[in-house]
């Protein structure tokens, strides 16, 4: 009996000697995400721009240089990671603008020029690789909508879609563009609060639309957009778990292979953290944060699953860099 003290003894010891494994949580997770430095974009640094990917070949134009609206049009071969100028687009200068591809062709309009009477645009353009130079724009029907800028664009199957933005009010109206009939139609509007400046993305046909700003307000709620059903599906928002640090306007909203990603933007404070959506679950997951410098009113673009984003802005600078980003690696600093 005079031994019986060891029993606990040997069994706290037993216990301080468990694997640490057992003890650690998710928080202890490594965040994935591998940000990899390209050839500097060659045109004049920007915020604001346009991008479209035709056949594995991406296009960036447009923007705003800080002083002057923008009309140059440059293509990216991310195999060569080479960029070389083409036809200037022969519209108005202008920013935020929108744009997208379908058929092999890129399409862009809407945008805001400050030099004009009114500064609000609604000109559509379509950009043909395959014309021959001189020839590569297009100009196409008008744009349904009011003339605005800030709004988000996005194709799905055979139709461009454009909807949100500012006109001196903000706006949740959708129309969809059909290039084989150069014709527009109204689509159901967007659920939920008006906005601009708003990020999207399109996934397996489903295209998801958040963020943004409405008066002066950060939106917070988040929606999928099936265009066969004509329908708007509210999904959690973006605020609802507090892991989640989406709330902000001016980003980057990508889609690759089965997810999506929102990179960049500001909400207060220029941002440089990524994450990534999963529409199976309705949930996000942090990536690492861009290896470059924050910036909002950033473009970018994808080629067969790859992530490039490029330019964009913080505290007033304007910038020319491109990035390549592998959201499944780890962070290696010195490629």
């Amino acid at each position: 009996m005079r031994h019986s003290y060891l029993i606990p003894l040997l069994l706290l010891l037993s216990v301080s000697f468990l694997p640490s494994c057992l003890f650690e949580d998710n928080d202890d997770e490594e965040v994935l995400g591998n940000w990899i430095r390209r050839s500097d974009f060659e045109g004049v640094p920007r915020s604001n721009a346009v991008s479209f990917t035709i056949n594995n070949i991406s296009y960036v134009g447009l923007g705003y240089d800080g002083e002057d609206d923008l009309n140059d049009f440059w293509q990216y071969d991310p195999e060569l990671d080479f960029w070389q100028k083409v036809d200037t687009f022969p519209g108005v200068p202008r920013r935020a603008a929108v744009a997208f591809s379908v058929g092999g062709k890129g399409y862009v309009g809407t945008g805001y020029n400050a030099d004009l009477p009114v500064e609000e645009l609604r000109d559509f353009w379509e950009f043909d690789p395959q014309a021959p130079s001189g020839q590569q724009w297009t100009q196409k029907a008008d744009f349904m909508g009011t003339a605005r800028y800030n709004s988000v664009g996005f194709a799905i199957n055979d139709k461009g879609y454009i909807g949100t933005g500012y006109d001196n009010n903000w706006l949740k109206d959708f129309y969809a563009y059909d290039p084989t009939t150069d014709s527009w139609e109204q689509v159901v509007s967007l659920g939920g609060a008006k906005r601009e400046n708003a990020f999207a993305f399109v996934i397996n046909g489903v295209a998801y639309v958040g963020g943004g700003r409405n008066n002066g307000i950060y939106e917070t709620d988040f929606w999928s957009f099936e265009p066969g059903q004509q329908l708007w599906t509210r999904l959690e928002d973006l605020d609802e778990d507090d892991e989640y640090e989406l709330i902000r306007d001016g980003a980057l909203g990508l889609g690759s292979g089965a997810t999506g990603f929102v990179i960049g933007g500001t909400s207060g404070s220029t941002l440089g953290t990524v994450w990534e959506y999963d529409p199976l679950t309705d949930t996000w997951e942090e990536k690492n944060s861009m290896e470059g410098a924050a910036r909002t009113n950033l473009t970018g673009f994808v080629v067969e699953s790859r992530i490039f984003i490029v330019s964009g802005e913080i505290s007033g600078t304007r910038l020319d860099d491109i990035w390549e980003f592998r959201p499944y690696e780890e962070l290696d600093e010195d490629d």
